[in-house]
């Protein structure tokens, strides 16, 4: 007697049919071009939401959703008739397969049939949101949903092809600046020349921001943190970017001969090693300052931290941070400016008595505090 089959039959993976357009474009990342329903839209496609993994790792490249146009977008679909022209951009994965119809020339702008298989048993979605994030949760969410969208999608396994796109989808409407800014190091390929010149910023803000050993490990507000990762965060990762960047860039900046105006290239272990000391020589010195709201401490306020990124310039310039005596070396020097210095109370009395909560993030209280720092440090040093 034949014993019985028990196994359970393999469920036949179901596969999306496009009428579509292939664009040659890149020679690795075909185009194309159709339109599905909302319906469908959700099933091959996820946002991927910005945010570190475990291991500290950056992940996704999406914002976080904007309840309120999402729902001003599903109350205009539901209210009749609606137009969305504007195409949705996806990035899918190699898994897509595509049959252009038969008898055709133009080998450029090619129609025909695009396979893309769909998900089963809770596995990945084969496409990724790069832009239309708001439009796309907005169509899942609508009563309707057999209304066409338009689709643009490119292929493109690699995610740090997806957040170049993405960034330059988003370059005419500005990003938030933090989010661009926790982006750009995972970038490598060319940028527009105002991105660039923050990718190494960036990255160097990352690396104060991630590495244990530094002086503001898990201080810095980021783009990808969860609210419980950002409770001890006080401090602005675009008012770190901004300083890193005018040190890196001007040739009076103690960064500057880190960075190889010809290649780009940085030397990422000597730039750490200036900004590790200098900074731990400022927690030393100041350490009923350190690590407060800036509500509560000027210090870590835009305003303190960008006058104090400034004297950082003219402080290391001075110091071999190789020297066993590095650390001693950069308290001494920050000491000088000590005495005058007014974080958490009290008034500045060399500015005209301005109490320690007036200062602010303006270019006239950022100048004033800058040269006030400086000139002291530099009498004091004379």
């Amino acid at each position: 007697m034949r014993s019985r089959n028990t196994a359970k039959p393999r469920k036949r993976r179901k596969v999306l049919r496009c009428s579509a357009l292939r664009i040659e474009q890149h020679p690795e990342h075909p185009l194309y071009i159709f339109a599905v329903t909302g319906d469908q839209l959700s099933k091959l496609a996820s946002i991927s939401p910005i945010g570190r993994s475990e291991s500290g790792k950056l992940i996704g490249y999406q914002r976080a959703a904007v309840k309120r146009h999402i729902r001003g977008i599903v109350e205009y679909l539901d209210s009749g008739p609606a137009l969305l022209p504007n195409s949705l951009v996806i990035a899918l994965g190699s898994t897509v397969r595509f049959v252009r119809n038969g008898g055709q020339t133009d080998p450029l702008s090619v129609h025909g049939v695009l396979e893309i298989p769909l998900p089963i048993n809770g596995h990945a979605k084969p496409g990724w949101i790069v832009d239309g994030q708001q439009r796309a949760v907005a169509l899942s969410l609508a009563r309707r949903q057999d209304l066409l969208v338009p689709v643009n999608a490119f292929v493109a396994d690699d995610v740090s092809v997806q957040r170049e796109q993405f960034l330059r989808v988003n370059s005419v409407k500005p990003l938030p600046r933090g989010l661009t800014t926790e982006l750009l190091p995972e970038i490598h390929t060319v940028l527009p020349a105002h991105l660039a010149k923050r990718r190494a910023p960036s990255a160097l803000c990352d690396i104060l921001n991630l590495d244990p050993v530094s002086p503001l490990h898990g201080m810095i507000r980021r783009a990808s943190q969860s609210q419980k990762q950002s409770v001890g965060a006080v401090v602005a990762d675009t008012t770190i970017v901004r300083i890193l960047e005018d040190s890196l860039a001007t040739p009076a900046g103690c960064l500057f001969s880190y960075r190889n105006l010809a290649t780009g290239d940085v030397d990422w272990d000597g730039a750490r090693r200036v900004l590790f000391l200098y900074w731990t020589g400022v927690r030393s010195v100041f350490p009923d300052a350190w690590g407060l709201p800036p509500t509560r401490s000027r210090l870590m306020h835009s305003v303190g931290l960008r006058a104090m990124g400034r004297l950082m310039n003219r402080v290391m310039a001075s110091i071999d941070v190789s020297a066993p005596g590095a650390a001693r070396h950069v308290k001494r020097e920050l000491e000088k400016v000590a005495p005058i210095c007014r974080w958490t109370r009290g008034a500045w009395e060399q500015l005209e008595g301005m109490r320690w909560n007036e200062l602010q993030n303006v270019p006239s209280h950022v100048k004033m505090l800058s040269n006030l720092l400086v000139r002291h440090y530099l009498e004091a040093e004379g």
